[in-house]
């Protein structure tokens, strides 16, 4: 017997794993796509799951948690910290935003990755890894360049998958928590 609380347990398990995986296969794969200032992690597409189910908001967190523990990133600690910070907060926005819609599609929801990201691992970056202090400048530049290898992710491949899997019936027979 399924109850709402194992449901929400196993997805959530589900999509740490995921997401830690694809991470850390993608920075074995192709080094640093996944963890320098511009970067392309593909595992992000995940992040669209927080449209569909709950489960997802401590998912993509634990994942994300996982894969900066496990990467080479170089900003180690403070990436485990902040990067996982700006994931739960873009999957709590997400969530929230998730019935706003453009063209029938959660583009508002899909745009708070790269808002989070940009934001708080902007200023990780410019705080903690480049040298001669803060500039607000350099922040913006290196936020702009977090925000978009998010936007290019759920854009390219998020709206695309949140599309599919509303098509395919899949956001009722697979995510919906019951």
């Amino acid at each position: 017997m399924k109850t709402k609380s194992t449901v929400y347990i196993v997805q959530a398990a589900v999509i740490a794993a995921l997401y830690a995986a694809l991470t850390i296969l993608q920075n074995t794969l192709l080094p640093g796509t996944a963890s320098m200032a511009v970067q392309f992690r593909v595992a992000e597409v995940l992040t669209i799951l927080a449209i569909f189910t709950p489960a997802a908001i401590p998912g993509l967190t634990v994942g994300c948690v996982i894969a900066n523990i496990s990467s080479l990133s170089v900003l180690g600690p403070y990436d485990m910290i902040f990067g996982s910070l700006a994931s739960l907060l873009a999957a709590v926005l997400m969530h929230l935003l998730r019935n706003k819609r453009l063209f029938k599609l959660p583009v508002a929801a899909a745009l708070m990755p790269a808002l989070a990201n940009g934001i708080i691992v902007g200023f990780e970056i410019e705080f903690f890894f480049v040298e001669g202090g803060f500039h607000f400048g350099d922040f913006l530049f290196q936020g702009g360049c977090v925000a978009l290898g998010e936007l290019g992710v759920l854009f390219v491949l998020g709206l695309p998958l949140a599309r599919l899997i509303e098509k395919q019936g899949f956001d009722k027979k697979l995510l919906a928590i019951k």
